[in-house]
């Protein structure tokens, strides 16, 4: 699977997440992972959004985004080019004669155990998702009973940042919305 991963800077307003989401719905795309969170600026939030290339025209997904009023800027990050990362709780069985097993492999991945019990333990850990995947095929004859994955998140490489030109954005689509409603 081709994934894109698309950041995206929108309003902190109310319904923002809606009308993406709406977006999405509309034109049929579909959406692999979403992270939405806060930025350094309290009226900008920031999306992490991967879509699966293959059945989704990442182009027009860009260019629909970019359309909506609330959204501010859309950057495809090249994964190459970017710190991609995902938290994942996981609850295994756990069978007594085979939890040092299990112990070595979470060492293996840097996870951490957050909780331990007679019948199940739970590992917390964070990396790339393809790490992840890795690490859940390895647990998988174990008895993975839940997991949890929170959205990968992304930051590009080096010292450009998305937010560089932020001030000139807002006034841009302060502009923009004022045209709209006259």
């Amino acid at each position: 699977m081709t994934t894109h991963t698309l950041s995206v800077l929108v309003e902190n307003k109310p319904g923002v997440l809606a009308h993406v989401a709406g977006l999405f719905s509309r034109r049929a795309f579909n959406i692999t992972s979403l992270s939405v969170g806060p930025t350094s600026d309290a009226r900008v939030s920031r999306m992490t959004i991967v879509v699966d290339g293959a059945s989704t025209p990442v182009d027009q997904v860009h260019k629909q985004l970019e359309k909506l009023i609330r959204v501010l800027k859309v950057v495809e990050l090249q994964e190459d080019a970017a710190v991609e990362r995902e938290l994942a709780l996981i609850k295994i069985r756990v069978d007594p004669a085979r939890r040092a097993e299990l112990l070595d492999i979470a060492a293996t991945f840097r996870a951490n155990v957050v909780d331990l019990g007679q019948q199940s333990l739970v590992l917390e850990v964070v990396c790339g998702p393809g790490k992840l995947d890795s690490l859940l095929a390895l647990l998988e004859p174990h008895g993975t009973c839940e997991l949890v994955r929170t959205g990968q998140i992304a930051i590009g490489r080096g010292g450009d940042t998305i937010t560089d030109d932020m001030s000139e954005l807002t006034q841009q689509k302060q502009q923009e919305q004022q045209v709209v409603c006259a």
